[in-house]
């Protein structure tokens, strides 16, 4: 392997190498820290140390592909020292003397194996299988993180709040009762909204009595990447923050830092109550391998963090206290070497991900998975009051919650107040504030909620109030939950159903933010299955589909309810009630399956929730000029409907795509791609609404899809112009 000489391990082996190597009697050890203890975090340094200089060399040899190191931090190991390996983990990248020290607490574990393997991007990596170097193993109840933004603490915050909900609704959770959940992240991301809305969304839910252990490791080394943090800024920012108990170590005093983290994961064990353990780091080797450091900071600056090397400063602890003699502390130094070395000849030929399908297996599972949990046969048509679309979903909710105790409903307004369109009413009455919950106005928080909640063993159902507020947190959707399977090779999973109010045509209350029908940020999503109920025959049997997908293949699930259908009873007159259906029951709608009205052999329209009743009445007035029309519900707009879609294409040789999204970004451009991929050679056209937001007023209609262009199109399409 290339030699690659960094000063921090020069240094080391230089100060080190050059002390008095005789031993000196043993003093004691303060706050209960043990020589043994100290051994064991100072190996797990050494480890962490270690495997950070062999990326280096492996990326120099253009073996490795990963180089953003721990080097500085390593005195995050007393963090994982302080707990137990089942309390649940997510960690900032930096946290590698964590990860080791957390190995050495269960048996059989061999983290720089774990670690190198990453480097390696190899398929037997035991977390990601090469997708990503990722610190995580299912053992050590660590939770793959790739955050560098901390966008993983509203996750965390969603765990901490799962571990006492679980125990007291007496459902079976992946966690001991007695747990606690540990977050870690950076000074520099500590600033971001991500981070500080997942940490008031904690403060809240203590401030009210609620249970909330987590305790939050602020690893703060001063600087982002190149950008500087104040001197003193994260004390100032988190030492009296109300209902935050903070607590501070510095990371050159190892067992100051052990004795600091204890005292802070007792309290939060005990107390149940958020904590912030603020970490001081330094960063050495600069940001990643290909960080020219020195463009940005002096070498002088550079050489004075080098003398906050806090595993220089533990080699030092230790020989100080007579623990180990200068020559044993440098024996050691040099054994960790060796062992990462080995390790790496070891594994160096180890095969990696070499085709697509390998590499897109997790996400291609969990579709085919969903799909396969909710084959078979259409509901029955049910029995009993028609009801609306609102009614029909409010009560599949209601019966997911009476047969599954471990669901969830909550967000904005679900509660007491019932939703703002009445969709959830009566059920807090019915299940309790435990069950149906009313949260803080923060997305993120929300769906944090929901990633917490499903990896913990809880079906979380989330509801977003507006398609307009997702925006506000859609990386919890993207970069969070859909990633999850795929980062952990399916080993965690975090089952949900976000249910979203959405689309245009609303009455009432107009404008942008109740209009919203912007959809292209979820639909490019790997592997999230997005429901479009627009009739309430079909939604209660494709939320029970999602709700299955999720249990059964830990789908990440977004429903889609069209506000302006919610409360719609009729179809064509006033009084007909033909847009109202029975309560079906339970079974699942096929998750991918379309639903086709009428046989109609001139025109074939494609379309899903508004424009399903918008191209009925436009069916019955083509209908009576001569031209016969069959309309195709997608309801799945991932995955579509692809072999329904197909057949019902060809049962005409033309296809309308009616698409109330808009052209740009739209359904209907995946709908047409699916129809040419799929070999159909017809005639095929969309009408779509305008590339514009929604305003306010009769000024929407200007912009969004209506009646008539639909007729005029199908007038068109057949020769039947006007």
């Amino acid at each position: 392997m290339t030699v690659v000489s960094e000063p921090v391990d020069l240094r080391f082996t230089e100060l080190i190498g050059g002390l008095d190597a005789a031993a000196v009697p043993a003093s004691p050890v303060a706050d209960g820290i043990t020589p043994g203890d100290l051994l064991a975090l100072y190996d797990a340094q050494l480890l962490s140390r270690h495997v950070d200089l062999a990326a280096r060399r492996l990326r120099a040899a253009g073996r490795g592909f990963y180089t953003i190191g721990s080097a500085g931090h390593e005195s995050n190991a007393a963090v994982a020292a302080a707990l137990r390996p089942t309390d649940p983990a997510l960690l900032h990248y930096r946290s590698g003397g964590f990860y080791m020290a957390r190995a050495a607490q269960v048996p059989g574990i061999d983290p720089v194996r774990d670690v190198v393997l990453g480097l390696l991007a190899a398929a037997d990596e035991p977390i990601s299988g090469g997708r990503h170097k990722v610190f995580g193993r299912r053992e050590l109840a660590v939770i793959p993180q790739t955050s560098t933004i901390a966008s993983h603490v509203p996750r965390a915050v969603g765990v901490a709040f799962s571990i006492d909900r679980a125990a007291a609704l007496g459902v079976d959770s992946a966690w001991p009762a007695d747990a606690l959940a540990v977050c870690s992240f950076g000074d520099a991301s500590a600033n971001h909204s991500t981070a500080l809305g997942g940490i008031n969304a904690a403060v809240h839910t203590a401030f009210q009595g609620g249970p909330m252990p987590l305790l939050l490791v602020c690893e703060d080394n001063g600087i982002g990447i190149s950008t500087r943090t104040p001197d003193g800024w994260i004390a100032s920012r988190f030492s009296s923050s109300p209902g935050l108990e903070y607590f501070a170590a510095e990371g050159t005093d190892i067992a100051g830092t052990a004795a600091t983290a204890r005292r802070a994961a007792e309290f939060v064990r005990t107390m149940r109550r958020p904590a912030l353990l603020h970490l001081r780091t330094v960063r050495l080797m600069g940001h990643a391998g290909s960080d020219l450091e020195t463009a940005y900071r002096s070498r002088a600056e550079i050489e004075a963090e080098m003398d906050r090397d806090p595993v220089l400063a533990a080699a030092r602890t230790l020989i100080d206290r007579g623990v180990l003699t200068a020559t044993e502390a440098l024996a050691r130094y040099e054994w960790a070497r060796d062992r990462v070395a080995g390790t790496v000849a070891e594994v160096a030929g180890a095969p990696r991900l070499v085709s697509p399908a390998a590499v897109a297996r997790p996400i291609t599972e969990v579709v085919a998975e969903s799909v396969a949990a909710t084959a078979g046969d259409e509901p029955a048509a049910g029995t009993g009051a028609p009801l609306s679309l609102a009614q029909s979903i409010n009560a599949a909710l209601g019966e997911v919650l009476e047969t599954r105790p471990e669901a969830l409903v909550f967000g904005e307004d679900v509660g007491r107040k019932g939703g703002v369109y009445g969709v959830t009413r009566g059920l807090r009455k019915r299940f309790g504030g435990a069950r149906v919950i009313d949260t803080l106005l923060d997305e993120q928080s929300i769906l944090g909620l929901a990633l917490g909640a499903g990896v913990s063993g809880l079906l979380p159902i989330p509801e977003i109030q507006y398609l307009a507020y997702l925006h506000n947190a859609a990386d919890q959707i993207r970069g969070e939950a859909a990633t999850l399977q795929f980062f952990a090779d399916r080993r965690y999973r975090n089952p949900m159903v976000v249910r979203i109010a959405g689309y245009g045509y609303q009455k009432g209350f107009g404008g942008h933010f109740h209009n919203d029908n912007a959809v292209a940020a979820l639909r490019d999503i790997p592997g999230l299955v997005i429901a479009s109920p627009s009739h309430p025959g079909d939604a209660p049997g494709m939320l029970h589909a999602c709700v299955t997908a999720a249990r059964t293949a830990g789908a990440v699930c977004v429903f889609l309810e069209p506000i302006a259908l919610y409360h719609s009873r009729d179809l064509y007159d006033d009084g007909d009630g033909l847009w109202t259906a029975p309560y079906p029951g339970a079974e699942p709608v096929p998750i991918g399956r379309a639903r086709t009205h009428g046989d109609g052999a001139d025109l074939t329209i494609v379309t899903f929730a508004n424009g399903v009743p918008m191209s009925l009445r436009a069916a019955r007035r083509l209908r009576a000029e001569g031209i016969g029309v069959r309309v195709v519900d997608l309801r799945w707009l991932a995955p579509l409907p692809d072999d329904d879609l197909m057949r019902e294409a060809a049962a005409t040789g033309r296809v309308l795509v009616v698409d109330e999204t808009r052209r740009s970004g739209g359904v209907s451009e995946g709908v047409v791609t699916a129809l040419l991929d799929g070999g159909y050679r017809g005639a095929v056209r969309r009408v779509t609404s305008e590339d514009s937001f929604i305003p306010l007023g009769d000024a929407a209609l200007e912009v969004l899809l209506s009646e008539e262009t639909v007729v005029a199109a199908a007038r068109d399409m057949t020769g039947r112009r006007r």
